[in-house]
């Protein structure tokens, strides 16, 4: 069994992490997990919160706010909508996110007002943790 993976952390604004890894734990839609070398294959959808990496150079966390995640045996790709360093985040980040949230709720038809019910749910929790 290999010791590390390669990683890579992707938004639309900027590549944000490209390095070998020994875990990245991911919040996951059906619940957090984390990916080491040798992961079963899988692809699954982001919830909003703290993405953590294990490296050689210590722990780094970024704030997600959903995407995809593709993980196999060798490496473990992150396609955030937006992600930050957890350094970087500030209220007015958080603010925007639940705004956004907010208005994709109103918007929603009923069969997606769940699905944003818990977006919104996910968000409030992690401004409590960010704070």
């Amino acid at each position: 069994m290999a010791d590390t993976m390669q990683f890579d952390l992707v938004s639309p604004e900027r590549r944000l992490a490209s390095m070998q890894v020994a875990s990245v734990s991911i919040p996951g839609s059906e619940g957090d997990m984390t990916a080491m070398p040798d992961h079963m294959p899988m692809i699954t959808t982001l919830r909003p919160g703290v993405l953590r990496i294990e490296g050689a150079s210590g722990t780094e966390e970024y704030v997600v706010s959903g995407g995809f995640a593709e993980i196999n045996a060798t490496s473990a790709s992150v396609l955030a909508e937006k992600a930050v360093p957890r350094g970087e985040v500030t209220r007015e980040f958080l603010d925007a996110l639940r705004q956004e949230a907010e208005a994709a709720h109103e918007a929603a038809e009923d069969t997606k007002k769940d699905l944003t019910a818990k977006t919104l749910a996910d968000l409030a929790h992690l401004a409590e943790t960010m704070v």
